[in-house]
């Protein structure tokens, strides 16, 4: 059964909503067209606010990643957070979700893409650049380079106490 982007973004930003109200904190969707927020996230308070990008994927393709755009390499607030949910290969696995600050997203897509624009093409050609970027688990032998060999997300893995501390993180 194939599932549409939209409908996959959908489910990761609800599955996403939902982890974070079991927690306590008051989540709501942004408004449609929000170039840089799919979720807004505060306390009960309201005296902490922080936005949530959400990125959702399946077991599809071989490296285990997310699709970013260029603009991911700039987008970084001390409020702002992403969470790269993994659905994974069937309806039975629980989701995985990575929690991580936007400066390090930011960080990593684009050292990543650099690290990229640097290795020659399957034919030995040199790539050109795209807007188009790839957030991995897994960087391969390119890993050590842009300091996130296999495994380095790890620490991020159900990171929601990063939410948690919100805006309080920053000051």
């Amino acid at each position: 059964m194939s599932i549409s982007s939209s409908v996959l973004g959908a489910a990761g930003e609800h599955y996403v909503m939902c982890q974070l109200l079991r927690r306590g904190l008051i989540a709501a969707l942004a408004p449609a067209g929000v170039p840089n927020a799919d979720l807004i996230v505060t306390d009960q308070l309201g005296s902490r606010l922080s936005a949530i990008q959400v990125k959702a994927r399946v077991d599809k393709g071989g490296d285990g990643g997310w699709h970013m755009k260029e603009k991911h390499e700039d987008i970084s607030s001390p409020t702002l957070f992403y969470v790269f949910v993994d659905f994974g290969k069937d309806l039975v696995t629980a989701p995985v979700c990575f929690v991580l600050p936007s400066a390090t997203v930011a960080d990593v897509v684009k050292r990543g893409h650099d690290i990229w624009l640097a290795t020659p093409g399957m034919k030995g050609q040199q790539r050109n650049t795209t807007i188009m970027r790839r957030f991995l688990p897994d960087f391969d032998g390119h890993g050590r380079q842009i300091g996130c060999p296999k495994g380095w997300l790890d620490p991020y893995r159900e990171a929601w106490h990063l939410i948690e501390r919100g805006a309080d993180a920053s000051a």
